[in-house]
């Protein structure tokens, strides 16, 4: 009766019956399964509240400006008022695909496939984004590659938010992408020589919306979702998502898929 009038901590103590007590176990575990969705879902509307205000201020701002003649018309500023709604439009199409993963709703077509090539053209267009004053890309991998269960487009779409973040906070040194296999697994690395992340932070990197440095990521082009999605793709594909770092020295994140 507390469950149902909303107290979602609400439990059943454990019977000596042991007919009540399986029940009561079941009961418990759909409780908290139950109060982490709403703890979610709480989060989730705070977080998204939180994310769709700054652009939205923004853009207001300049809006009102013009309208009462304090801002004259000018290239820059029509510039800017599009960074933000496609700032606004990369969050909700973000947050649509965080939905679907999550939910195991998003269609993963797994087959035989031979990563070899992907990474070659993703080094390739990287380099090509690198001032040249940049980090240097580089790819550590056998040629020979064992085929790997996946999904070709969403593997890229993890490699890219990977590669993208390491390109993002690496403003010089080296970024490695190393490649190798064993037990019946291929594991990619992608290595920085970056910022790196603070060890109380490493836990939460894979939350959505999760910033480490808010003042640093806010306005560099991402939404704060992309590592959830990266673990969302990952685990749909049989596989798992790491992370290591140290601030001031770097970060790793690595993740295997399984072999065909």
């Amino acid at each position: 009766q507390k469950f149902a009038a909303g107290e979602l901590d609400a439990r059943l103590p454990v019977s000596d019956i042991p007919e009540l007590n399986r029940l009561s176990v079941s009961f418990n575990r759909m409780a908290a399964s139950l109060e982490g969705v709403e703890q979610r879902r709480r989060e989730l509307v705070s977080d998204l509240s939180h994310e769709l205000r700054t652009p939205l201020t923004v853009v207001r701002g300049y809006l009102e400006e013009l309208a009462d003649g304090e801002l004259e018309p000018s290239q820059e500023v029509y510039q800017r008022m599009v960074r933000e709604t496609k700032r606004l439009e990369r969050l909700v199409n973000d947050l649509q695909e965080l939905s679907k993963a999550e939910a195991g709703y998003l269609p993963i077509n797994l087959q035989p496939i031979n990563l070899r090539p992907l990474l070659e053209s993703l080094v390739e267009k990287f380099a090509d984004q690198i001032l040249e004053d940049g980090p240097d890309l580089r790819l550590e991998s056998p040629v020979g590659l064992p085929l790997v269960l996946a999904d070709i487009d969403r593997t890229e779409q993890i490699l890219v938010n990977l590669i993208g973040n390491a390109v993002r906070y690496t403003p010089t040194g080296a970024i490695t992408i190393r490649v190798w296999f064993e037990s019946g697994k291929l594991w990619i690395a992608v290595s920085d020589t970056g910022i790196g992340i603070a060890s109380s932070d490493l836990p939460h990197v894979f939350e959505r919306f999760f910033r480490g440095d808010r003042s640093r990521t806010r306005y560099s082009g991402g939404t704060g979702i992309g590592l959830a999605i990266s673990r969302c793709l990952v685990e749909l594909q049989g596989g798992q998502i790491f992370v290591e770092s140290q601030l001031g020295k770097g970060s790793t994140f690595q993740f295997f898929l399984p072999l065909a």
